[in-house]
């Protein structure tokens, strides 16, 4: 029973997502490494979840190892500089075979519709075509690359077309010239590039490990990008791959790609982790920061009720009606987290003089103990300093510590405003505590 309630609940909290995703183009990078893996056939299914719940697809396939092995078969030394594969005639035939066996595969196994399996009844449509356009990466530190490439361009009205019909595009790390030369490219660099021309939502990136972490050792969960850039700068130890995928998203931010992600390829359904649950499994680079604080709208008077409903039905708050709070919803600010609202707090101004109440001062319990509290607390009284108020007062009958570490003093009714003590409620017997603002 508890199974069916938690999966009952994620389902319910996933409904958002769903409803945000649908018509979206996420671009998804995974290395060669992934196809080699009994796991990867999961991964094909968590893919052929998101195109059924409408989320337009660009799959970005790398073949390293599958190079590697078609190299060494043929008794050929892989070459490498500064992480990237040189390229001359006899590699370049064993990267075309390598990447097509890869993509036959792939391709093989999106089509793959069996009976009482979970792609019964997919029938998915996989689009690969010549959409890269590539030039040669030249001669660098006195080394020739050869048919090693970069992407010059991609072909994002071609790849859109696709798209709209229904198609998941499924692109290899080749790209093509006008004089119809063949180059290896980066399969980091074909996402990039797919990214930024198509404006993408997301860039999901699968990786081996996560070298994103904070000085405590712990996964560094989000970063906007003024954090990323200060993170890049301050890091030690980083690798070059790592440096150069943080790079490439704090550009694609700066050019219309809303969000990327960098997730556990090790984890088993860590896409679907990833984009369903408020809080993730990876590592999240953004414009923007996804939760903020703002003044509250009638639209998250639904969302301020189920966070203060627990507390009400405790007796640590007192019961508020939708109408009332409708009512009174210009003097709440609330904290939002991906369109759900964590934390809330209002501010009730006396006229005449220097007071106001702190009320419904709530966080939810999943986000407590990361320092939102404070952080709302603080910005009640600026806003508070802002208007003016001096003295900021609060009820409460089961946090008075936490408001005393705070600042605040206990005090008695009758330093409160008279209109306030006429309507203080001698059931309740709160306590009451006082700040003054500097």
């Amino acid at each position: 029973m508890s199974e069916t309630y938690e999966f009952v609940q994620w389902f319910r909290n996933s409904a958002p997502y769903i409803n945000a995703f649908r018509g979206r183009t996420f671009v998804l990078a995974f290395g060669g490494e992934c196809v080699l893996e009994a796991s990867f056939a999961n991964l094909i299914h968590d893919i052929a979840l998101l195109h059924s719940l409408g989320v337009r697809l660009v799959l970005v396939h790398g073949a390293r190892p599958q190079i590697d092995q078609q190299l060494k078969l043929h008794g050929i030394e892989s070459q490498y500089h500064k992480g990237l594969r040189i390229t001359d005639a006899t590699a370049l035939s064993c990267v075309k075979h390598a990447v097509g066996a890869v993509r036959v595969e792939i391709e093989a196994l999106l089509t793959m519709g069996l009976s009482n399996s979970p792609m019964a009844g997919a029938r998915l449509r996989v689009a690969s075509g010549n959409f890269v356009t590539a030039k040669p990466m030249g001669v660098y530190d006195g080394i020739d690359y050869c048919h090693t490439g970069e992407v010059r361009r991609v072909d994002a009205n071609g790849i859109n077309t696709l798209l709209d019909q229904g198609s998941i595009v499924l692109l290899s790390p080749l790209g093509y010239s006008p004089t119809g030369e063949v180059f290896n490219l980066r399969a980091e660099d074909v996402a990039v590039g797919t990214a930024k021309a198509l404006k993408a939502a997301k860039l999901i990136y699968l990786t081996d490990h996560s070298e994103l972490l904070d000085p405590s050792g712990r996964l560094v969960h989000e970063m906007i990008v003024s954090e990323a850039e200060r993170y890049l700068q301050s890091a030690s130890g980083l690798s070059e791959a790592t440096q150069r995928n943080l790079r490439d998203a704090i550009g694609l931010c700066r050019n219309g790609v809303e969000r990327i992600h960098f997730v556990p390829r090790q984890v088993d359904g860590a896409v679907l982790q990833e984009l369903f649950t408020r809080d993730g499994i990876g590592t999240l680079i953004s414009a923007n920061r996804f939760e903020g604080t703002r003044a509250a709208q009638i639209e998250d008077v639904g969302g301020i009720l189920e966070l203060i409903a627990p507390f009400e039905r405790d007796g640590t708050m007192v019961r508020r009606s939708r109408e009332l709070l409708e009512m009174e919803i210009d003097r709440f600010t609330v904290v939002e987290r991906d369109g759900m609202i964590i934390g809330c707090a209002a501010l009730y101004p006396y006229a005449q003089t220097e007071f106001a109440e702190l009320a419904c001062l709530a966080i939810h319990p999943d986000y407590r103990g990361a320092g939102r509290g404070d952080a709302l607390l603080d910005y009640i009284e600026q806003q508070a300093v802002y208007q003016g108020i001096r003295r900021l007062f609060v009820l409460t009958t089961r946090t008075a510590h936490w408001f005393i570490e705070r600042g605040f003093t206990e005090s008695e009714l009758a330093a409160l405003p008279v209109e306030k003590q006429k309507l203080y409620n001698y059931q309740r017997k709160s306590k009451i505590f006082i700040k003054t603002l500097s």
